[in-house]
């Protein structure tokens, strides 16, 4: 198990790379754009992006989830090329022909998602939904072979070109919601024509209908479920923006943008966790390591979201512009409901090991319809209710009722020996840390802040005090925090340089 967790850590560290690169200069950015940026135009141009990624579902049919589920059920280096000809030539042409039809009604659809005609922003949107949903099939195509260093160069070519664009269009020609978004996704767009040529012998604009049909048998039933997820994850943007206030809309873009500190940590386990998951052949090891990385899982996810629950106020008057400081008040939900996502996604997984793929429709739907009914509820249109607060709140809700569908679905097609005893002391004593902090600690100045990163501390203590980890997990423990050590002594040596070359070769 230890290997698989280590290998689970190596290449969601690797996936992570680019995610901490872009996230981190985008915190750094925040203070800029949003001072380039009005807050509606700021809603504008996060509505839109969230529009791109729900669109990008659809088109690409659920071929990519197919293809690393179909890479590692063949072993044969042939066949394997031929599958990943075919998907990315389907989702070559699909986006493209999305792309031509976009651009030629962009007024009416510009109209139908923000409620105003802009179809130069809609064009924006168009071009990154072309680039978007290609950029994450190319990548697809190096998860599956775990091409580590080609992946942290992609991703970071890709970051430096995004933060270069977009601070020439909105700082430099003032181009607003239009810049960030055709500054974003221009850079994608070169990447994934680099990546074509990387990938040329994966590459085609042919696709095998054999391959193709099968591959929509597997990757179709999940597409509801996966829009509705997303819907989900959206729903209370774009509420917020058409029938709240702008304002908030801008607001609660900043806050979602600011939980990205948890989002990086999902979605290095989002791209590193299937492949590891599906490798494992042997039914019973599975079981055991999906239950463990679970645990794992929440405990990792869930410490970094009670940080940005705790330091909320000090991230928002860091990193944004003081008109956007009211969306400190939803991080904290917005940092829990990436978490929860995350666990989503461990059942996820399970489903499609089983390829019962179509059993997690009923999950994504009660989320969704109680993500809805939550919203009209805490935010209501009168302009009353709980504001960003409540988006949040109704966020949380529904993926967690997400999870209890999930859990009962997936017992009945692959039962997992979770962790429930662990689980359920892990999630107490890290929301108990949030809770209390939040409580009884002053918000700002030196001494809140000290306080409450001195509070953090109380995590790892409670869980040792109260016996989460197991005696073999804290021998396993020491022996890496050893090996850590004797790796640093052999830095002075010279030892090391070689060693990581040798592991970079590998890749």
């Amino acid at each position: 198990m230890l290997d698989y967790l280590k290998r689970l850590l190596t290449t969601g560290a690797a996936y992570q790379f680019g995610d901490i690169l872009a996230k981190g200069i985008a915190l750094v950015t925040i203070p800029l754009y949003t001072r380039y940026t009005p807050r509606g135009a700021y809603g504008a141009a996060n509505s839109l992006l969230t529009a791109v990624i729900l669109a990008s579902i659809f088109l690409r049919a659920g071929i990519g989830e197919a293809f690393v589920r179909f890479y590692f059920d063949d072993r044969d280096a042939e066949r394997r090329d031929r599958i990943a000809r075919t998907a990315t030539a389907a989702v070559a042409w699909t986006t493209t022909a999305a792309t031509i039809a976009a651009f030629a009604l962009a007024a009416p659809l510009s109209r139908l998602i923000l409620g105003f005609s802009d179809p130069l922003l809609l064009d924006c949107a168009a071009v990154g939904l072309w680039a978007f949903t290609n950029l994450e099939m190319a990548y697809a195509q190096l998860r599956v072979d775990e091409r580590v260093r080609a992946y942290m160069w992609a991703s970071g070519a890709n970051v430096v070109m995004t933060v270069t664009f977009t601070v020439l269009l909105v700082v430099v020609a003032g181009q607003g919601a239009r810049g960030l978004l055709l500054g974003n996704f221009a850079a994608s767009g070169l990447v994934v024509l680099g990546l074509w040529v990387l990938l040329r012998r994966r590459f085609s604009l042919r696709a095998r209908a054999t391959d193709l049909l099968a591959m929509l048998r597997f990757g179709a039933p999940t597409v509801p479920a996966d829009a509705s997820v997303y819907a989900l994850q959206v729903a209370d943007r774009l509420y917020l923006f058409r029938s709240y206030s702008h304002a908030a809309a801008g607001e609660y873009a900043v806050a979602v943008q600011l939980a990205t500190i948890v989002f990086v940590v999902v979605r290095g386990f989002q791209y590193a966790w299937p492949p590891l998951a599906y490798s494992i052949e042997n039914d019973r090891e599975a079981a055991r390591l999906y239950a463990l990385v679970c645990t794992y899982f929440l405990l990792a996810a869930g410490a970094v979201a009670a940080a940005v629950a705790l330091l909320s106020r000090t991230i928002v008057r860091v990193l944004a512009a003081p008109v956007y400081f009211a969306a400190h008040t939803a991080l904290g939900w917005l940092a829990l409901g990436w978490t929860l996502y995350g666990l989503y996604l461990v059942m996820l997984v399970i489903i499609a090991r089983s390829r019962a793929t179509a059993r997690s429709l009923p999950a994504a739907a009660v989320g969704l319809a109680l993500n809805v009914v939550l919203l009209v509820l805490l935010v209501p249109r009168s302009g009353a209710g709980l504001g960003i607060v409540g988006a949040g709140i109704a966020l949380c809700g529904a993926y967690a009722a997400m999870l209890v569908v999930m859990h009962a679905v997936t017992r009945r097609v692959f039962p997992v020996p979770f962790e429930w005893r662990r689980l359920a002391l892990g999630a107490t004593v890290l929301g108990g840390v949030a809770v209390s902090g939040e409580l009884l600690l002053p918000g700002e100045g030196f001494a809140g802040i000290t306080l409450r990163v001195l509070w953090l501390g109380l995590i790892p203590v409670l869980l040792l005090l109260t016996r989460f980890f197991g005696a073999h997990e804290l021998a396993q423990a020491r022996s890496l925090v050893a090996a850590a050590l004797a790796r640093a002594r052999r830095v002075r040596g010279g030892e090391l340089e070689a060693e990581l070359a040798e592991q970079l070769d590998r890749y």
